[in-house]
């Protein structure tokens, strides 16, 4: 009733625009729906023969002939060679001062002598002391108690360690011989001469080629070349809108109970078997309908692996599909990942094997545009 009500106000909505224009499905059949189809253009191939490449006369160069003849060559003329005698020298040893005598200084330092000496660090002196508690004093007045005493007391001394010059400084001046070294001189025995050398001239065998007979040119005919190519001419014009009756369920997404190998979008033969039952038989009987393929995973592994993942299991359907004879125009390929989960198991959540599975799922629905 849900797809009934739909295809009602579909139906509703496009009576302006085909009023007059298009008719309604006739004869239509309660409880099931229609899909307004345009036809397509209808083509035929045929086999043509075109010239790939016409014949032509080709033209030939028939080479020259020539005989061959020596010849002597002068590559480089006499000339003169001057040749450098070089001069002859002999060893002479000599010797060379490398270091004058000069004076050497040698410094005597000043010599010391330990002495102890005594030094006064206090002198001597005598002062007036106060000294109290007098014996029997009963005076409330301590002043009364004190005895005045001039004291004596005697210089103090410190013994010191001390350093006296014994000898002043002094130097004595010697006297240092120089230095000389052995070398060895060359010394020129005969100076260096110039020999004049002739030297004759260098020739060489040249190899020529003497024209006989001058180049010609000979005409090749050269035949043509074919080949076949199809081509498509139109037979039946499209255009035409046509109502194609379905059921209404297929217009919802309906499962597709096929199977894949792990990470794989390669189809098993039993899942060949079942897109033969289930949508080529359809698609055969109804001629001009369209239908949208889509695949969906369940969460596991990353959300762009499995966008990647279900696209190319949706488009393996409809390359089989393509590869029975069906359009491919008539087929959309979908893949939506795991962005429309059947069970609450997203990224995180554990599930069953049991829930993934209802997750993992190939769909299919006749597209109503």
């Amino acid at each position: 009733m849900k797809n009934l009500f739909f295809f009602l106000v579909l139906f509703l909505s496009l009576m302006p625009n085909i009023k007059g224009q298009e008719a309604l499905p006739s004869n239509p059949k309660p409880g099931m729906c229609y899909i307004r189809c345009v036809l397509e253009d209808s083509w035929r191939e045929k086999e043509i023969q075109i010239t790939k490449r016409p014949g032509y006369t080709q033209l030939e160069v028939v080479p020259a002939e020539y005989k061959t003849t020596t010849e002597q060559v002068m590559i480089k003329p006499a000339t003169k060679k001057l040749e450098i005698i070089p001069a002859v020298y002999k060893k002479v040893a000599d010797t060379i001062v490398i270091e004058e005598e000069q004076s050497k200084i040698t410094i005597v330092p000043v010599k010391f002598t330990n002495v102890i000496e005594e030094v006064i660090n206090q002198p001597a002196f005598a002062r007036f002391e106060s000294h109290s508690a007098i014996e029997g004093c009963k005076s409330k007045d301590p002043m009364d108690c004190e005895v005045l005493c001039y004291v004596q007391h005697p210089e103090q001394k410190t013994s010191l360690n001390i350093q006296k010059i014994g000898a002043e400084s002094s130097y004595v001046k010697n006297k240092k011989p120089g230095r000389t070294t052995l070398i060895t001189k060359d010394v020129i025995v005969s100076p260096e001469q110039v020999k004049e050398i002739e030297i004759p001239a260098v020739y060489k065998t040249i190899t020529k080629k003497v024209l006989i007979k001058d180049e010609t040119v000979r005409e090749i005919k050269v035949e043509p070349q074919y080949e076949n190519q199809m081509t498509r001419t139109l037979e039946k014009q499209g255009g035409v809108t046509v109502w194609e009756e379905i059921a209404c369920n297929l217009t919802d997404l309906n499962v597709l109970p096929i199977f894949y190998d792990l990470n794989s979008a390669k189809l098993t033969a039993e899942s060949r078997d079942i897109i033969n039952k289930k949508l080529l038989k359809l698609m055969v009987e109804k001629p001009n309908i369209k239908i949208e393929i889509s695949s969906n995973t369940d969460s596991r592994d990353s959300d762009d692996y499995n966008l990647e993942l279900s696209q190319r299991r949706a488009q393996s359907v409809v390359d089989y599909l393509v590869s029975k004879g069906i359009k491919s125009s008539r087929l959309i390929a979908k893949g939506y990942g795991e962005s429309r989960l059947k069970e609450p198991c997203p990224n995180g959540v554990e599930c069953t094997e049991a829930q993934h599975a209802k997750n993992r799922r190939t769909e299919f629905r006749v597209l109503t545009n």
